[in-house]
């Protein structure tokens, strides 16, 4: 077992002789396994385009399948964050790899028409293994990374994963345009080889640090903290936007524009992709310029384009409005994300206040755990979505009443986050979180 006993990112001479080039292996090959993590947990977001009405399954139905993905990913990520400190990092990575096979082999017996809903059910639960995967990664991650490198470095980690959901929905599309959608199980024939691979490279190249230990007291800080409340709440706001849309991208241009599965599917994934890819950005813009300040604007920006969602009164002008959505959804998980350590890493350089030696090994274990815990509520943002796509079409068959209840919490998400953090780096306006 690789087992690292002495570890110090802190240290420039330590990070720079052989930290960086440890941490930088490590983070490769964590995004490998979340990637395709991402990829098994939205599973259903694409099978749902292939279910036909021989399945017997109305939108409701199928919003409650992603639904019910969404709800079990978001829970599992609380035990997900404790088992990097009780297993060690690699060997959980390797153990969460592998739980990918159970949803993935089940799923392929018995995804066909005829197959009872309940069933159906079950197995967009097991998908949610899939969802426990970021925060154990981000957690493990967070860990071999210095403060000032580690917006970055989550962010890179974090959208490496989230680009999972575009490759699904990008294989979905291929498989559709090929066979048809008689052949979902295709997917699958793609996706347990990529497991079994992943499992293989986390065993034999990632490593668990001895530092890491599971602090009970960390997670109990972290849960009593009104940051944890803060950055949770803002967190829905940012991921889970964009697990939400991820799932219900294609059903919402099916149900309210009439679009065919080859059609939705051919530019469902260009919003993930997107939001993906510019997740790094939003670390990246937090460590220069505060994630407050990157978060704060990226609320107005999710708000503006949820109004074009709103207003939009054809598939393209809907379409381009929903791709802004996951593009500033991706903005603002980099930058919260940011946030977490940098508010904890503040609170503990506060407390000494120029007397005894700040303990930033102890921020770093509360930080931990409050990254498990805000990715799980914030994840539990994707079945509000879900939710409320499924009552806005039961109610009035469209998605409008929806937009316009994600409308009122960007904005508010947008208060909260000026009130608490401040929108710029003055620190008047927040003397010990200015800048986080």
């Amino acid at each position: 077992m690789a087992w690292i006993e002495h570890w110090e990112p802190e240290d420039p001479s330590f990070w720079e002789r052989t930290g960086r080039r440890i941490a930088v292996r490590n983070l490769w090959y964590s995004i490998f396994v979340e990637h395709v993590g991402f990829s098994v947990w939205t599973l259903w977001s694409v099978f749902v385009l292939f279910m036909g009405p021989e399945y017997g399954v109305d939108a409701a139905g199928k919003f409650f399948l992603v639904s019910t993905a969404s709800l079990v990913g978001a829970v599992l990520r609380v035990p997900y964050t404790f088992a990097v400190a009780r297993f060690g990092g690699r060997n959980w990575t390797v153990i969460s790899a592998l739980l990918l096979l159970v949803p993935t082999v089940a799923a392929a017996f018995v995804l066909k028409p005829g197959t009872p809903y309940g069933t159906f059910v079950l197995m967009a639960a097991l998908a949610g293994f899939g969802g426990g995967n970021f925060a154990s990664s981000m957690t493990n991650i967070n860990t071999f990374f210095p403060e000032g490198r580690k917006g970055l470095a989550l962010g890179l980690n974090a959208g490496g994963g989230n680009i999972g959901v575009a490759v699904v929905q990008l294989v979905g599309l291929l498989v559709i345009a090929a066979a048809g959608v008689g052949r979902p199980w295709l997917l699958l024939a793609v996706y347990i080889p990529l497991i079994v691979v992943s499992a293989v490279c986390a065993a034999l190249f990632m490593d668990n640090l001895v530092t890491v230990r599971n602090d009970t007291g960390a997670a109990r800080e972290a849960l009593a903290d009104p940051h944890t409340a803060v950055m949770s709440v803002l967190y829905i706001g940012t991921f889970g936007s964009f697990i939400g849309y991820s799932f219900a991208f294609g059903l919402v241009l099916q149900n309210q524009f009439g679009r065919t599965p080859l059609q939705a599917a051919a530019v469902t994934f260009l919003g993930p992709l997107l939001g993906s890819l510019v997740r790094p950005v939003g670390g990246w813009l937090a460590d220069r310029v505060g994630g407050a300040r990157v978060t704060y604007w990226n609320f107005l920006l999710m708000g503006a384009a949820t109004a074009v969602c709103i207003a939009a009164s054809s598939p393209a002008l809907f379409t381009a409005g929903f791709i802004g959505l996951f593009v500033f959804s991706g903005v603002g998980n980099g930058s919260t994300y940011k946030m977490i350590p940098a508010i904890f890493r503040a609170k503990e350089l506060a407390a000494s206040n120029g007397g005894a030696e700040p303990d930033l090994g102890r921020a770093r274990r509360v930080s931990g755990a409050a990254i498990g815990i805000i990715s799980a509520v914030g994840a539990l943002g994707g079945l509000l979505i879900n939710l409320a796509f499924r009552q806005s079409f039961a109610a009035t068959g469209g998605g409008v009443p929806a937009f316009w209840a994600f409308l009122a919490c960007y904005l508010a998400c947008a208060v909260l986050t000026y009130l608490v953090y401040g929108a710029s780096r003055e620190p008047a306006r927040a003397p010990a979180y200015a800048g986080v």
